[in-house]
């Protein structure tokens, strides 16, 4: 199946797919070409919508492990690259050959991980507020530094717990994946990782993001070593 031709019985659907050990969810809905959607941290397929984009789309959205509706396995890590092998499982599983792809924060690094590692399925890539390098230099300090290191139960952090409790599989482990996810190690992509895709790709960042707009080229040392996803 490829980005331009998508089957009648799939272009619509919400379900769950064997992948890697998971029982992942998708959402699929739309009509066009196949746009596949990364959620950030603590994102999930229909906490946001996308109604541009389906008018011109269809577009496939996913649950990341530990995300959503798609269920943690407590002792497997979720380093990036563990991110884009499931979402190319989910696609093969689908018999989709070839997608665009689209991700935001984590999910915009599972997507260029996709491009880098995975280049024969991807037509074209968008990020938005993803980190290509490590997080001394990726992050915004003004933005990241907190006196406190944030808890499950932080008051900034009450839109993702509660949104999370309303669909996971087990609402009380929501302190778990919170811990799993602030401890994801990412120390981002090589030059020459990123000279390696092909596929055209737009890099989105905000100016007042919490990913620096301009990145300094070396780490600074006395910069704080931020502790959010």
């Amino acid at each position: 199946m490829s980005v331009n031709s998508l089957d009648a019985k799939i272009a619509a659907s919400n379900s769950y797919a064997p992948v890697n050990g998971l029982k992942m969810y998708y959402e699929i809905e739309g009509t066009g070409d196949l746009l596949v959607c990364i959620p950030p941290a603590f994102g999930y397929a229909g906490l946001n919508s996308y109604p541009a984009l389906l008018q011109s789309h269809t577009v496939n959205t996913v649950d990341l492990q530990g995300h959503g509706r798609t269920a943690d396995i407590p002792e497997r890590p979720l380093p990036i690259e563990q991110y884009a092998k499931d979402v190319v499982r989910l696609l093969k599983y689908l018999g989709i050959s070839k997608a665009d792809l689209f991700g935001e924060s984590y999910g915009g690094n599972t997507a260029a991980m996709i491009a880098v590692r995975y280049p024969e399925i991807v037509s074209r890539v968008v990020t938005c507020a993803a980190t290509f390098g490590p997080p001394q230099i990726a992050l915004n300090p003004l933005t990241t530094h907190s006196d406190q290191p944030p808890t499950a139960d932080s008051r900034y952090i009450q839109f993702q717990r509660e949104s999370y409790k309303k669909v996971a599989p087990d609402p009380d482990y929501w302190p778990h994946i919170f811990d799993k996810l602030r401890n994801i190690h990412w120390e981002g992509f090589s030059n020459e990782e990123l000279a390696s895709i092909k596929a055209p790709i737009l890099i989105i960042l905000g100016d007042c993001d919490f990913v620096r707009f301009e990145t300094p080229l070396k780490p600074s040392i006395s910069s704080p070593t931020p502790n959010w996803p």
